[in-house]
């Protein structure tokens, strides 16, 4: 390379890092805007508008959970579709859900980012509990992984890049997700993502918490070990994703609980041959045991993720504005399309004529 080139070289390097720059900056101003609004709403916590489970037709079951179901339906009056999460007030009291279910009700109605989904209605009868969400029916990223096999990697970069942002959002609310999975991220039909299912979520402001919870291929090693943590888990599940994303399976994976515990806690696991220099320098900067080297939990935060060579194609101010054009759109025929989910059995909702539980949802 001649000295001229070198120069024309370093000079387009000194120009894209003032770009970035001035790019996260802008983006900056926007999160914190973001988290006064969310602040606020945080503290009002005001009620949202409430029907009742008639002004709603039930078309079929989405998905089932351990406390309950999500329902397709359609407003009556409107013929707007919803996906309604029926959470079952004995079940929730049983397994001692409250407290974690009312703080999921607090974060669906506070939350506002294009890749999270929030709530629009809350229902309650005798039985149960009704979070109304919109019907995001392109269905979930698992559904769409297992059908692929395993993404390409562009396809990953796509999806992750998104992710890094909701998760970003979050903790800058001071919220942890701990639940970061495939099955949790939904696909709209303009092909981009939302995460659902705050079941998990915490508010924990800076400090630490030690509930062990999460789904265990994607459990990070402090969680499992009850050292007290903190957002930086979410990080942990980030790296895992992006592994499943590109190979298909999870870093972990093992028929036995137990053993995947000790991998996890072990942070051994083996890259595919086809994963490129730069996916596995990711992944190994998120899968780091020592918090002290975790991407995400360093000086730069958020920025050691964004700045990393493997994402040296995104413009994160585009990825937050749903400029770019996605590689999958799924197939909807209108917004009552249900054909990306799974089908399920039907079982009648069971609704009690008396409210044994009012007290304990009287804050719902």
């Amino acid at each position: 390379m001649s000295s001229k080139q070198r120069v024309n070289s370093s000079s387009e390097k000194i120009l894209l890092n003032v770009k970035r720059k001035s790019s996260y900056r802008e983006y900056q101003t926007i999160l914190d805007n973001l988290r006064i609004t969310f602040d606020k709403k945080w503290k009002e916590n005001r009620k949202i508008k409430s029907y009742k489970l008639d002004d709603f037709m039930i078309i079929r079951t989405l998905g089932t959970g351990a406390f309950g179901r999500v329902i397709l339906v359609k407003h009556k009056l409107t013929s707007f579709y919803y996906a309604v999460k029926c959470l079952e007030k004995e079940k929730l009291i049983k397994t001692k859900q409250i407290n974690h279910t009312l703080t999921e009700k607090k974060v669906l109605q506070t939350v506002d980012y294009p890749f999270l989904v929030s709530m629009n209605y809350l229902i309650k009868d005798n039985s149960y509990i009704y979070f109304v969400l919109p019907f995001i029916n392109g269905g979930e990223l698992f559904t769409h992984l297992r059908k692929m096999g395993k993404f390409k990697e562009n396809q990953s970069i796509f999806y992750a890049s998104q992710v890094a942002l909701a998760i970003e959002y979050l903790h800058n609310c001071h919220l942890v997700y701990r639940d970061l999975k495939p099955e949790n991220i939904l696909i709209d039909n303009n092909g981009y993502l939302k995460l659902t299912d705050f079941g998990f979520c915490k508010k924990i402001d800076n400090g630490r918490t030690y509930t062990i919870c999460g789904t265990p291929e994607y459990i990070a090693p402090e969680i499992i070990l009850s050292k007290g943590y903190g957002k930086t888990v979410d990080w942990w599940s980030y790296g895992v994703l992006i592994y499943e994303m590109n190979a298909g399976y999870a870093p972990f994976y093992s028929s036995d609980p137990m053993k995947i515990y000790e991998r996890i806690t072990d942070g051994k696991y083996k890259c595919p041959t086809s994963f490129t220099f730069n996916l596995k320098d990711i992944i190994k900067n998120l899968l780091q045991i020592d918090l002290t080297r975790r991407y995400g939990n360093l000086k730069n935060g958020t920025l050691d993720i964004k700045n990393h060579q493997w994402f040296c194609n995104i413009n994160w101010q585009q990825i937050y504005e749903r400029k770019y054009q996605p590689d999958y759109i799924p197939n909807c025929k209108n917004d009552g399309d249900d054909s990306n989910f799974d089908h399920y059995d039907e079982e009648q909702l069971q609704i009690h004529s008396v409210d044994k539980y009012s007290k304990e949802f009287q804050d719902f």
